[in-house]
């Protein structure tokens, strides 16, 4: 120990014990206080605080995303779907209701906004648009059902980044909720449900009688400030929830369910959009969990909307047919700065998936993936290609994705089928992938991962990686 300094001493002799007593006490005091004023600008963020303008010391909670939607508005107007006629036995269409109560409000998207509340019943609709600075607010009890009358699903343009339907040439079915340049748009409420009673649309696809591409349970397009938080989605005839040319998007606290087998039923999928967060979901489908994509083909290419910045985190749920996050495979817009953490998969396909093919050009860049736990999925990391999916005879096979910068760690998946496979495309190969920390238990003895055109290094993985990827612990790619 440090002998005491003879100066420290002779200063510490002037001070009489009460007085020093007494200065140790107003320090005491004034710390606690500071520390009670100060309280609010270090709590966590609230995403539900009702106030008409952020305070600038607020700080966000670190562990959520929800910020890039910002506060939630207090909207000035709020009337019931009953006030426009609306009836809740379940039988009765509210297709007009639902037409009548948004076009009614649409007046007040400039004075102060608006909000339609759906209260206990059960709603029968077709298709309805949503408008800017909105809220459509499902109370505990509410359930919105979706039309089984297919005139109820109107035909749209295909989207520009596709050139066609997803599944059929031409038109394509609107989604049961629909909007188009929002600004500002909310769906949420006290746990309520929309059910889009999906197997229809899943019959006319299994018996090779759909005409037109299915339409989705909720699409937002070319739009900004979005939040779906706080409901129950089931049964959507397609891809659930689809953001689409979109920004600041926020999907928070949602229950999606689907039947396993039901085809195409992705949870949710960021297409072309940017500032993304998805967090807090339970999601059972019969296809991929969560999944990035940007354009089709020469379509995408043509129309270059990138998907970026988006951020996946705390998603559980399960897929035996395809994975708990899908990247691809339409990602011809390209795709970069994706952080995927903290999920938990089981009984699926595969836990993370990146799938790109021949004529799909675009790129792939910076994508971490943390913190993933898995139990009974089958190949637990997969790159994949020879999908063979075209949207027409114009795609280019001399259009080559760019694959760069893909970091996984933290990685654990027990009773596993299969290793890792990782199949990049002659020409089109990863480069700079990381594997850190990555345990792969349950697998027969034979086992091994099976890699082709991937570079890339790996520290502590377990079991031993493909030799493409056995520069362990000195390079630069797992930094």
């Amino acid at each position: 120990m440090e002998p005491e300094k003879p100066y420290y001493r002779s200063i510490m002799a002037h001070f009489k014990k009460p007085y020093w007593v007494f200065l140790f006490l107003l320090f005491t005091v004034l710390t606690i206080l500071s520390i009670q004023f100060s309280t609010e600008s270090f709590l966590p963020f609230q995403f539900f605080r009702v106030s008409q303008s952020p305070k600038p010391d607020d700080v966000a909670d670190p562990g959520s995303c929800a910020g890039l939607f910002g506060e939630l508005p207090v909207r000035k107007h709020v009337m019931s779907i009953k006030e426009f006629g609306g009836v809740g036995d379940g039988k009765t269409s509210n297709t007009a209701a639902f037409w009548k109560a948004v076009i009614h409000m649409q007046r007040f998207s400039g004075r102060g906004g608006s909000q339609l509340n759906v209260p206990k019943g059960k709603w029968l609709t077709g298709s309805f648009n949503l408008t800017s600075n909105f809220t459509l607010f499902l109370e505990h009890g509410a359930v919105i059902l979706a039309s089984q009358d297919p005139k109820e699903w109107p035909l749209v343009e295909p989207l520009p980044s596709y050139g066609r339907g997803r599944e059929r040439l031409g038109a394509r079915h609107i989604s049961l909720i629909h909007g188009d340049g929002l600004t500002n748009a909310i769906i949420t409420g006290q746990n309520g449900t929309i059910d889009g009673q999906g197997k229809m649309w899943w019959d006319l696809w299994w018996n090779k009688t759909l005409n037109h591409t299915r339409g989705h349970l909720v699409e937002i397009m070319n739009s900004r400030n979005i939040l779906i938080s706080n409901l129950t989605f089931r049964n959507s005839p397609f891809w659930t929830i689809h953001p689409v040319y979109c920004s600041n998007v926020v999907i928070k606290g949602m229950t999606i369910l689907a039947p396993l087998n039901a085809p195409n039923t992705d949870g949710i999928d960021a297409d072309s959009s940017t500032n993304v967060c998805i967090e807090d979901c339970y999601i059972e489908s019969g296809d991929d969990l969560v999944a990035v994509k940007s354009g089709w083909d020469q379509y995408g290419i043509r129309i270059a909307r990138p998907s970026s910045n988006i951020i996946v985190r705390r998603i559980s749920g399960t897929t035996p047919t395809c994975s708990g996050v899908g990247i691809g495979s339409e990602m011809s817009g390209g795709i970069s700065n994706v952080t995927i953490e903290d999920m938990n998969v089981w009984n699926s396909a595969a836990g993370v998936r990146i799938k790109t093919d021949k004529g799909r050009g675009g790129y792939i860049a910076n994508i971490t993936i943390n913190n993933i736990t898995m139990e009974r999925v089958k190949i637990p990391v997969r790159f994949s290609r020879d999908s063979n999916d075209h949207p027409d005879d114009g795609w280019d096979p001399k259009a080559i994705s760019k694959i760069k910068g893909i970091f996984i760690s933290n990685i654990i998946s027990l009773n596993s089928t299969k290793a890792p496979e990782l199949a990049g495309l002659k020409g089109a190969s990863y480069e700079g992938v990381c594997f850190k920390n990555v345990t792969v238990l349950g697998l027969a003895p034979t086992a091994a991962w099976h890699c082709e055109f991937v570079s890339g290094c790996t520290n502590a993985v377990f079991p031993l990686p493909c030799p493409q990827l056995q520069n362990n612990g000195s390079s630069a790619c797992c930094l």
